[in-house]
Order: structure tokens, then C-alpha cells, then sequence
């Protein structure tokens, strides 16, 4: 059983996105090994990208601060690496296609498996152009994660046929954020891909309370959060560990009771 799916074994899964090297890569390290100590199940590892047109301003404004202080993916690659000394929680990067291209496809799947990276998120390859990547994902052992959003429509099937690890479930419209409102149409599209997988289903864009996210909770098998945390980050920078942590331990204790 990989990692990720066991990760989706017991209870609702908690999946934390955080920008690689904001505010420095030292921190990052620190917040991981917080975050998974504080109940987070995956954790999401945004590789800092000067075009990240899937993020709202807070993930943007993360992604241009790690950049100026010199994050790589090569510093990130050598952080995971001694990370993986000491945790065991599915780790992911979330990135785009043009790094991946730039640093080499074949190259950099080999580095995610050498780091013990379980999976990869692509944002703006749709599925038409999934096998830019699966192949490379595919012969390196990584899990090259499917996104599915309320705009999907009839590609919503196809998509959860091909689905490895989890289904990342797009809750709304738009770039990521903090949302008042969450829509309901992500019930339906859960709905329709549990009859053609039983890959689990997580819920992300615009959670930010405990209460959100245990609503959503309720119509998947994991949630996901990323700005909301990024936004604590920001507001401590260095001094960002304890208040991180507490907050994932209210959203792990909302999704699970």
C-alpha cells in the first residue's frame, strides 16, 4: 500500500499545502515537522514559481518571498531528503509544468523519488495533456495526482478513471483563497466519481474554519488547506510554528469527532 493511500486508511485525511522557502527553507523544515506532529495526514510542498496561476494573491505573495530569499527546487529536493530521516506522512509537491520542464521531466521525477517525494500536483496540465507527465510519473514511482473542478463536466469520468493516489476536488471557481461560502456542487461531482473509482476524494480551495472544513468533511475523504495557513505564516514568519500548529490541531479535531 503507498504511502498516500494509507494515508486515507482510517479517518477523514487532513492535506496541508505550504510554499516551499517562505518566509527560508530552514522554517519550512520546522513547519513540517510540526504540522505532521500536530495530526496533519499529507502535506503539500509548493515549489515557488514567478507565474502560479492556479493561486490567489496570499500563495502568490508566499511564492515571491520564498523566491527572493533563494529558494530552488534543488534546496527543496536536499530538504526533503533530511526530512525523510525522521517522517513518514506522504509528502507531495505541488508545481507547474514549465519547472518541471525547465529542470529536465525525466531528471526531476528522478530527484522526487531519490528525496522520497509519493506524488506530484500539476495544476495547469488538464487532463488532455496528462501524459506529458504520467509516463516520467509512472517509471519513477510517483503519484501523479488529478484535479477535478466544478467546470470539469463530462471529462469529470475520464478523470477519475485514470485518478492515482486522490481525487484533488476543486470546491469553487477561481484561484485559491479564503472563501465565505463554499459552493455545493462538490457534493455532486463526488457523487459521480465514487461510481466509476473508489480513489479517494479530498475537498480543497477556499477551506479556511473549523467549520468549513468539517462541512466539507462530510461529503469526502479528506479536506485540503493551503492559504490559511500560508496566511499564519506570513503574518509570524519564523516565529510561525506554534500558531501553525495549534490551527491544525482545531481543523484535525473538526474532521475527526
Amino acid at each position: 500500500m503507498s504511502r498516500i493511500k494509507n494515508a486515507f486508511g482510517k479517518e477523514k485525511a487532513f492535506i496541508a499545502f505550504i510554499t516551499g522557502g517562505d518566509p527560508n527553507i530552514e522554517t519550512t523544515a520546522r513547519i513540517i515537522r510540526a504540522t505532521a506532529a500536530a495530526g496533519v495526514d499529507i502535506i503539500e510542498i509548493g515549489i515557488p514559481f514567478s507565474d502560479p496561476i492556479a493561486e490567489g494573491p496570499v500563495i502568490q505573495a508566499a511564492s515571491a518571498r520564498a523566491l527572493a530569499a533563494g529558494c530552488t527546487a534543488d534546496k527543496l529536493f536536499d530538504m526533503v531528503k533530511e526530512l525523510r530521516k525522521g517522517i513518514q506522512i506522504p509528502l507531495l509537491f505541488m508545481t507547474y509544468a514549465n519547472p518541471v520542464f525547465a529542470y529536465g521531466t525525466d531528471h526531476f521525477m528522478k530527484r522526487c523519488t531519490e528525496c522520497g517525494i509519493d506524488g506530484l500536483i500539476i495544476p495547469d496540465t488538464p487532463y488532455e495533456e496528462r501524459d506529458e507527465f504520467a509516463g516520467a510519473c509512472k517509471q519513477h514511482g510517483i503519484e501523479l495526482i488529478s484535479m477535478v473542478a466544478p467546470t470539469s463536466a463530462d471529462r469529470t469520468v475520464q478523470i477519475g478513471k485514470v485518478a492515482e493516489g486522490f481525487l484533488y476536488c476543486v470546491s469553487s471557481l477561481g484561484v485559491t483563497g479564503i472563501r465565505t461560502n463554499l459552493t455545493s456542487e462538490i457534493a455532486s461531482i463526488i457523487s459521480t466519481l465514487r461510481e466509476v473509482t473508489d480513489i479517494p476524494c479530498a475537498i480543497g480551495f477556499g477551506i479556511s474554519t473549523p467549520e468549513q472544513a468539517k462541512q466539507m468533511a462530510q461529503y469526502a475523504d479528506g479536506i485540503i488547506i493551503g492559504s490559511a495557513i500560508v496566511k499564519i505564516i506570513a503574518e509570524h514568519g519564523e516565529n510561525c510554528i506554534e500558531p501553525v500548529a495549534d490551527y491544525v490541531s482545531q481543523i484535525k479535531k473538526a474532521i475527526t469527532q
